[in-house]
């Protein structure tokens, strides 16, 4: 009878697969068990035969609490999120207690309920449980005999090598999903930004504003008044700081390698170039502040997975796709409160590295209509960032004293002015900074009134702008206005008492001895 029932387990579970598509999630000889599942919309239809029975109803009882924790665990693998588990058993004899009860739909109480329901199908009852299974999950199984006499051994082996035979194709089907590419250009883009951080260090340091502009940082004066885009390409391999350089060449490490092998090399080199510069452009439109990093780059690392994962769904699920949408939500969500973290280079790479991925497309899959659509859409985009950026850099105070800023080194101050105007006019909470600026160049100018009426609007503004209220007593001085003078020095004097140009005039305004 042994052979009887293995033949019945494996002949209906290879029905199931044959016939409805189901996959095959484990077989095991030695215990004659087998698992089957099917995703249709959001239930997963999980199936598991066991070719022994027991003996009584406790013991069957503890089975079914396992096959509950079994499938809590292997949540991952299942992608649906309602869970409808089919539990057969497939035994000479049922418990020799009462274990009808068990026949109720049974539940497990989770965020995404798992439901089971059992069957026992024994030789006094195989047809009636049988039918039952058939009308839950809606599907007739054939095992009616042949008119001709079959070999059971034989057919057995048959449906043992179809099931495993199953198994084995999905396990290569995924290997080969993740070992079409060898990371070859993932390590040489982790050589270039190590060498360029190492180049920038030996040359003023990674943390100072000038080597960085002078390596390719982007800088928006620079991408705008001199024409400079290719800023946009260069700063993807500059990194301010060892900590930036680190956490970013981790993350170029294990992503780029994981989709170099999905993508091929060439693949990956246009998505991550085409990612970093839709996050170069993304960051230049909303963020007028000097910018470096590979992070575009890196979220369109991220975007190529969510590609990936749209297409083969299964896979991405069961392997990284719960990581990778739990690590996508916590960096953006990271980027919003964390104001040094230029967001919009994060979120541009991202769209930029899915819509570039529909561009390569997955290795031998070819849409020539949607990839055209996603080089048009990227174009469409990237133009409109670049308008917008324009726009938004011209209405920026930020922008403007960037711009000042470099006018300041040029010694300028008739352009310092113009630009200080049109800065003022713009939105922004810098007009302290940018009327001190102009008051500068006042300065230098001879134009002592209007320095002086610039700084006593920049100090009614910011009341703790020490080096304001210091220029401001030297005009007032040079001018005669000594008491003014007096007051102004005292101010910038308690607000900075260690600079010493401030403990200078302090002293000779004051007659006062600085503590």
């Amino acid at each position: 009878m042994y052979i009887d029932n293995q033949y019945n387990i494996y002949q209906i579970a290879y029905h199931y697969v044959k016939t409805y598509q189901y996959d095959v999630l484990f077989v095991s000889d030695q215990e004659d068990e087998i698992w089957l599942e099917k995703k249709e919309g959001k239930k997963s239809t999980v199936i598991r035969f066991l070719g022994r029975g027991f003996d009584w109803k406790n013991y069957l009882k503890k089975d079914i609490a396992v096959v509950f924790q079994k499938v809590k665990a292997m949540k991952r693998l299942l992608r649906g999120k309602v869970i409808q588990i089919y539990n057969v058993y497939i035994s000479e004899h049922e418990p020799v207690d009462d274990w009808e009860m068990l026949k109720k739909p049974m539940q497990l109480n989770e965020k995404h309920p798992i439901s089971m329901n059992v069957y026992y199908l024994s030789d006094e009852q195989f047809v009636e449980e049988k039918i039952r299974l058939e009308k839950d999950t809606d599907i007739t199984i054939n095992t009616a005999d042949s008119q001709e006499p079959i070999d059971k051994e034989s057919q057995l082996h048959n449906y043992k090598k179809y099931l495993k035979k199953n198994v084995l194709d999905q396990k290569e089907q995924t290997q080969a999903v993740f070992s079409f590419g060898k990371p070859l250009f993932t390590y040489l883009i982790l050589a270039i930004c190590i060498g360029m951080f190492v180049l920038v260090e030996l040359n003023g340091g990674s943390s100072s504003m000038q080597p960085l502009i002078d390596f390719g940082a982007k800088y928006n004066p620079a991408i705008i008044e001199q024409g400079e885009w290719w800023r946009i390409i260069s700063s993807m391999f500059l990194h301010i700081g060892f900590l930036h350089l680190l956490m970013n060449m981790l993350a170029v490490y294990y992503l780029g390698t994981l989709v170099e092998r999905i993508y091929g090399s060439f693949r990956f080199l246009c998505i991550y170039f085409l990612a970093g510069i839709g996050g170069g452009i993304a960051s230049f439109a909303f963020s007028p502040s000097i910018a470096a990093g590979a992070s575009g780059a890196l979220f369109g690392l991220f975007g190529a997975l969510l590609f990936f994962g749209l297409h083969n769904r299964k896979i991405f699920f069961q392997t990284m796709g719960t990581n990778v949408l739990v690590l996508i939500g916590i960096n953006i969500v990271f980027g919003l409160f964390v104001p040094q973290i230029d967001n919009g280079a994060h979120l541009g790479g991202l769209v930029a590295g899915f819509i570039a991925s529909g561009i390569v497309h997955l290795p031998k899959r070819k849409e020539t209509f949607k990839q055209m659509i996603a080089i048009v859409l990227y174009c469409i985009i990237a133009y409109g960032l670049i308008q917008f950026g324009y726009y938004n850099n011209m209405n920026n105070q930020v922008y403007h004293v960037m711009q000042i800023e470099e006018l300041l080194k040029q010694e300028k101050y008739e352009a310092i002015i113009s630009q200080a105007n049109q800065a003022l006019e713009s939105e922004g909470n810098l007009e302290a900074a940018i009327l001190f600026h102009r008051s500068y160049a006042y300065i230098e100018l001879n134009q002592d009134q209007k320095a002086i009426e610039d700084l006593e609007r920049s100090i009614e503004i910011d009341h703790s702008f020490p080096e304001a209220y210091y220029n401001l007593a030297i005009l007032y001085k040079n001018n005669g206005k000594v008491e003014k003078a007096k007051s102004a020095i005292e101010s910038a004097y308690q607000l900075n008492p260690d600079n010493d140009d401030f403990i200078r005039l302090y002293e000779q305004l004051t007659g006062k001895s600085a503590n």
